[in-house]
């Protein structure tokens, strides 16, 4: 498992990552995909930068979003698109990429298909739903994606 079974174990790799990319040491493929995404979010490396600031709950309620959950989610789509898994999900990325001009913006489209099918699995008890998933992936390639060549 990449990430832990806890959450400081999770956040842990984020803050390990960070720490290696600066002292210039060599990262393993999936370090370097976590410093992929903290270079593509600025915003959040005050928050990997100090430890002690990070150990906290960041909920919906205090208006920001969990900068762990969202790199996470980043990370995930990365790594099931690389995987095409479920397959189609490559696919529905190129053409919603294309569509929208920029692959970060099209990721955060993305978002929200994979929380809203983990949100409901977990309120299900359940695996999420592949075939859910992928299906709310390419409704919003069709409605916000270019065209991608087979």
């Amino acid at each position: 498992m990449l990430f832990g079974e806890n959450r400081s174990d999770m956040r842990e790799v984020f803050f390990s990552a960070w720490e290696k990319f600066h002292r210039g040491d060599h990262l393993e493929p999936a370090e370097q995909l976590v410093v992929d995404v903290l270079h593509r979010h600025p915003e959040y490396h005050r928050v990997v930068g100090d430890r002690d600031k990070a150990d906290k709950d960041w909920t919906p309620e205090m208006g920001e979003t969990n900068p762990f959950l969202h790199m996470g989610m980043h990370i995930a789509l990365a790594e099931q698109v690389g995987m095409d898994r479920p397959a189609g999900i490559r696919q529905a990325y190129e053409k919603l990429a294309a569509g929208m001009g920029e692959t970060h913006a099209a990721e955060h489209e993305m978002m929200e298909c994979l929380g809203r099918t983990l949100w409901d699995a977990q309120q299900a008890g359940g695996q999420p739903d592949e075939a859910g998933y992928l299906e709310c992936l390419q409704r919003l390639a069709q409605e916000k994606g270019g065209r991608v060549d087979d």
